[in-house]
């Protein structure tokens, strides 16, 4: 049976397959064990940043199993952000999760390949009890490889089947949730890290109509309604001719012209509402997107380039020929 003793100085090589580092302690697992955050089931210290790496036979998998005895400092905002335990699969390069709070302790886990890494962070404010602790074993390579889940994984899904569960889904933290249960609050801090990417300017600002005689009034109604820049719903994947890609929101809106030409010169037999002023707008939305090779799913946010009418004028067909 392998475990990991109190954290301290790093040394050469300790007993029973443990060998410390400056980063990491690297465990070779064989058998059954344990590793928790400091002092568990008791208040953990602060301004801890503790990692383990796992390490089994290459035709071996490693199991991890949460006590259920768990508890952190809370997320603000539902997002793990000062105290947290996670896991990461080194083969594979992806976090399968970060926790934190006590509601309850976070499903098992096993390991892809032969590694597995945790990490424990805390600050310097508010250390809980009782922590963490996580149970380990082994099992054979042959058994991890022919487990099928009961149902598709979103990363697996077709683009448009994918495409259309994610667009029934009403709010970001939905999406996240539906694509890495295990991990959203990962995904969802990932996604709002401060980026350099262009932002467009604020939308057009309607115009009011001045007040005065009723005749005028009615004039002005026209302008207003006839030919104008007004709001349509457009979708992202057929503006941007994206097929590759998944957008949330799958639609957004947009300032184009529309409206009749009622008032166009009698000499004009086919009057058309054109836009006499175009610009781009960008729209921060998210871009959901399959990596190359099948590994999963690449989430990001984004900003997407739509053109906006904030000028329109009834033009003769004539005349614009």
């Amino acid at each position: 049976m392998s475990h990991v003793s109190k954290f301290h100085l790093p040394t050469v090589k300790e007993q029973n397959g443990v060998q410390d580092s400056v980063h990491e302690k690297v465990i070779s697992v064989s058998g059954e064990g344990m590793l928790h955050s400091p002092d568990f089931p008791h208040t953990y210290p602060r301004n801890s940043m503790l990692v383990w790496r796992l390490v089994a036979a290459t035709n071996m998998r490693i199991q991890l199993t949460f006590d259920e005895r768990f508890g952190l400092e809370d997320p603000e905002d539902g997002i793990c952000k000062y105290d947290f335990v996670e896991i990461e699969d080194p083969n594979e390069k992806t976090l399968l999760g970060r926790w934190c709070g006590s509601q309850s302790a976070p499903a098992g886990h096993t390991s892809k390949g032969n590694q597995v890494i945790v990490r424990f962070t805390s600050d310097e404010y508010f250390p809980s009890e009782p922590g963490f602790c996580i149970h380990y074993s082994l099992l054979p390579e042959i058994i991890s490889e022919h487990e099928t889940p009961a149902v598709s994984s979103p990363s697996l899904q077709g683009i448009e089947e994918l495409s259309e569960a994610v667009a029934g889904l009403g709010t970001v933290e939905e999406v996240m949730k539906y694509l890495e249960p295990e991990r959203w609050q990962l995904d969802m801090e990932e996604l709002y890290k401060p980026t350099w990417h262009v932002l467009g300017k604020s939308f057009i600002h309607n115009k009011k109509a001045r007040g005065g005689a009723d005749l005028n009034q009615l004039r002005e109604e026209v302008r207003l309604y006839s030919c104008t820049p007004r709001n349509y719903s457009v979708s992202l994947r057929e503006e941007l001719r994206r097929t590759d890609a998944i957008f949330w929101p799958s639609c957004v809106l947009v300032k184009r012209c529309g409206g009749n030409c009622a008032c166009c010169s009698n000499r004009c037999y086919d009057c058309q509402c054109l836009p006499a002023r175009v610009t781009k707008k960008y729209h921060e939305v998210l871009l959901l997107k399959h990596r190359s090779g099948g590994r999963g799913l690449q989430k990001t946010m984004t900003d997407v380039p739509l053109e906006h009418h904030e000028e329109c004028a009834c033009v003769c067909k004539d005349d614009s020929d």
